[in-house]
């Protein structure tokens, strides 16, 4: 199936960014990155360039984070590739907040939302959340819930070190 022909694979578009829905598992973590005006710059546009997954070791492949293009991610589970296709579904760009969104495409094995943010707060603190909403969406995602969530939370951990 051609990337184009995919859809959102759950209702509840954009959500990250309000409440996040019941029926799913939820992920909100953090971590401050430092402080300053030029570190929420240069990590804003890490965040922006994929730096973050790449870092992260995910291999990002097309689009660019603007509402509506399209991104395969790859990456190794023990010895198995995983490949997730998304769209990404908002952007923040405030003066003091930005990241982005994607959804989950037909053909993921989880189906929801995750949000990457970079804040640069009051107290000059900069700080990258991650939320998400998500439950499995193959039939072999949905055999392997509980070591999905462990792999899950590596994920967010690896993300949370990249900056």
């Amino acid at each position: 199936m051609r990337t184009r022909e995919r859809r959102l694979t759950y209702r509840e578009v954009g959500a990250t960014a309000h409440e996040l829905p019941d029926g799913y598992h939820h992920v909100q973590r953090s971590r401050v990155l430092g402080t300053g005006g030029a570190l929420f710059e240069r990590a804003a546009d890490e965040l922006r360039s994929w730096t973050l997954h790449e870092r992260a070791g995910v291999r990002v492949s097309g689009g660019r984070v603007e509402v509506g293009d399209r991104v395969r991610l790859r990456i190794r589970v023990g010895p198995l590739p995983v490949v997730a296709h998304c769209e990404i579904v908002y952007v923040v760009d405030e003066p003091r907040r930005r990241g982005f969104a994607y959804g989950t495409l037909t053909g993921h094995p989880e189906r929801g939302e995750e949000l990457f943010c970079v804040e640069w707060c009051a107290d000059d603190s900069v700080v990258l959340t991650i939320t998400a909403f998500s439950r499995p969406a193959l039939w072999w995602s949905r055999l392997g819930a509980v070591p999905a969530r462990s792999v899950q939370r590596r994920i967010s951990d690896r993300y949370l070190a990249a900056l």
